[in-house]
């Protein structure tokens, strides 16, 4: 038995596994929980971030409007699963040059110490990686980003290693990038990133195909008895274009720029209506995963088709035997 170190979570959103399904991860069988067009002048939901919070839940959300404009908004929600998103997009205090608008997409959330992270994909010059913190999801307070353009992907650890705080990102280039590896960085006070080590790249040729392309961080890692539980995108450049699917890895807890075990095979690919068809066809892009300490539980929030927000369930056996069972030679 494989041990989620967090605390219980009693009301983590959950269904159990169908009978007979052998996989190690299983789709909400309601997906999608949130449909593209919840808001009024909403084109698109997808690509968000979940978090406990008080005696529910709290969000930030990517939401692509009808003059497709890409922000973030905050969102609240008793079960996880039907949500109250704000029709208007977060509004950051903070220095004006820093907060000033070209466009924000593909949070997450993190909580640490006393305070809510978010970090996303901020256009400053080119897509790099913005931060905020917030108490209450109500104020937002905007701090520098934590790289120069271009990069995309900032996941934070959720607690110090080595007494810094870590950052998992990918650096990347201007445009829709057809390149990309997972980097580490630590900081000692959220605003001068440094010691970067790399932490996983694509793996080419036949051997996984599905993480061939390009690679990208996920959810906020989860720490676990056999070190941090990473959740990642990896993308197949087809005929028909990019495939993005999830896989898995085992970082080290202490130094998590090394990787003991990386899935093989994918943990979940768009085979799904609302993950095969949409604004950017066969997309699933895992974004948040809810923990619960005491029973093992996980559940992955993600975006289908860029299009759409979806849920996935797993449990922390079943996923570290997968990875496990299934890695390649690192």
């Amino acid at each position: 038995m494989h041990r989620i170190i967090s605390s219980e979570l009693v009301n983590i959103p959950w269904q159990d596994k169908p009978s007979g399904f052998t996989a190690p991860i299983w789709r909400y069988e309601n997906n999608p929980i949130i449909g593209r067009d919840l808001l009024p002048d909403s084109n698109s939901i997808f690509n968000s971030a979940v978090i406990p919070f008080k005696e529910g839940f709290a969000g930030v959300f990517r939401c692509d409007n009808t003059s497709r404009s890409m922000n973030i908004h905050a969102g609240l929600s008793r079960d996880g699963i039907k949500w109250e998103i704000d029709c208007e997009p977060i509004s950051f205090e903070g220095d004006e040059d820093i907060t000033r608008y070209e466009y924000r997409y593909d949070p997450r959330v993190c909580f640490i110490e006393d305070r809510y992270y978010v970090t996303w994909c901020n256009g400053y010059h080119g897509p790099t990686i913005g931060m905020a913190y917030t108490f209450d999801f109500k104020i937002f307070y905007q701090m520098e980003n934590a790289f120069l353009p271009f990069n995309r992907n900032g996941v934070i650890f959720p607690r110090k290693i080595n007494g810094n705080y870590a950052m998992l990102s990918r650096p990347s280039d201007n445009s829709h990038t057809p390149f990309g590896d997972i980097f580490y960085s630590e900081s000692p006070d959220l605003c001068y990133w440094g010691r970067h080590r790399h932490v996983l790249g694509t793996i080419k040729g036949n051997i996984s195909a599905w993480q061939s392309t390009k690679v990208g961080s996920g959810p906020v890692p989860v720490e676990t008895d056999e070190g941090w539980l990473l959740i990642y995108h990896g993308v197949l450049n087809s005929c028909n274009g990019f495939v993005y699917s999830f896989g898995s890895a085992i970082l080290d807890i202490d130094n998590p720029w090394i990787v003991k075990y990386r899935s093989q095979p994918y943990l979940l690919s768009p085979q799904k209506p609302y993950e095969c068809v949409g604004d950017v066809p066969n997309v699933v892009f895992p974004c948040a995963a809810l923990t619960d300490g005491a029973t093992g539980r996980i559940a992955i929030y993600y975006g289908g088709a860029d299009t759409v927000t979806a849920l996935a369930f797993t449990t922390v056996d079943e996923i570290i035997e997968f990875t496990k069972n299934n890695s390649l030679e690192i």
